[in-house]
């Protein structure tokens, strides 16, 4: 007989203890989704005039100066938890007008930076949001020069006229702060996305002289520092795990 009411009690009490595991697995689950960051795309542009190495080509007629704006694109992460913002991502700049097979100048870079804010808008769908934060970014300066007028066969023939040829390639990195600052505004009928602007200043902490393309020093070299207004369109996706499933 005691046999027979263990074995009820038993068959009660399973789907009891079973649905307690399943709702803390969900819970558990719930948890770790809601740890993961959105991810950001953005589309802009920097202003840095490099105003040291522009100065050393200025008086020679075959280089053009740098051009001091640049459009950049950026991938990144970007998390809200209790009013408190994590911001971190990778941009990468080309600025344009640069032509290999004429009188041009180009600057290439790429950034790595982590941000730090905090929402002060009140409303659901929208925030506004300073940003204090650190990054590093490495830069590559080329000049090229007209090479229209020199002989196709003297390139081939001559290693004194293929060095002539070549274009001149820098390179320097900057260790930089950040103080900046965003909106971004979430639509109620697509609220797995939010659209937003961010724009702000970069600086860097010291100035660092160019060096050539395969980072070797030069006596007399330029030094530059960054001194960098930007800005940004930003979409912002939550991760595939946190959206909303259409009913």
């Amino acid at each position: 007989m005691k046999t027979i009411i263990f074995s009820m009690l038993l068959f009660v009490a399973l789907p009891c203890i079973a649905q307690h595991e399943n709702d803390r697995h969900k819970e558990i689950s719930k948890k770790i989704k809601s740890g993961f960051p959105s991810i950001t795309r953005s589309l802009g542009g920097s202003f840095q005039p490099f105003k040291q190495i522009n100065r050393a080509v200025a008086h020679l007629p075959q280089y053009k100066e740098l051009n001091a704006f640049t459009p950049t694109i950026g991938l990144g992460w970007f998390k809200e938890k209790n009013r408190i913002i994590a911001d971190a991502g990778i941009t990468l700049g080309h600025s344009v007008g640069g032509h290999s097979s004429k009188k041009s100048s180009t600057v290439r870079y790429i950034g790595f930076n982590a941000n730090a804010g905090y929402n002060v808008s009140y409303k659901e769908n929208l925030m506004i949001y300073p940003l204090i934060g650190l990054g590093y970014e490495t830069y590559q300066a080329i000049f090229y020069k007209d090479n229209s007028n020199i002989d196709f066969n003297d390139v081939l023939t001559s290693p004194v006229t293929q060095s002539a040829v070549r274009p001149l390639k820098f390179r320097n990195g900057f260790l930089v702060y950040r103080l900046g600052g965003g909106i971004s505004y979430t639509p109620e009928k697509s609220p797995d996305a939010s659209i937003g602007i961010q724009t702000g200043y970069t600086g860097s902490f010291t100035k660092k002289a160019w060096k050539s393309n395969d980072y070797q020093s030069f006596r007399n070299a330029p030094r530059d520092v960054i001194s960098q207004f930007y800005f940004n369109i930003v979409l912002t996706t939550k991760p595939w795990p946190m959206r909303k499933k259409p009913h």
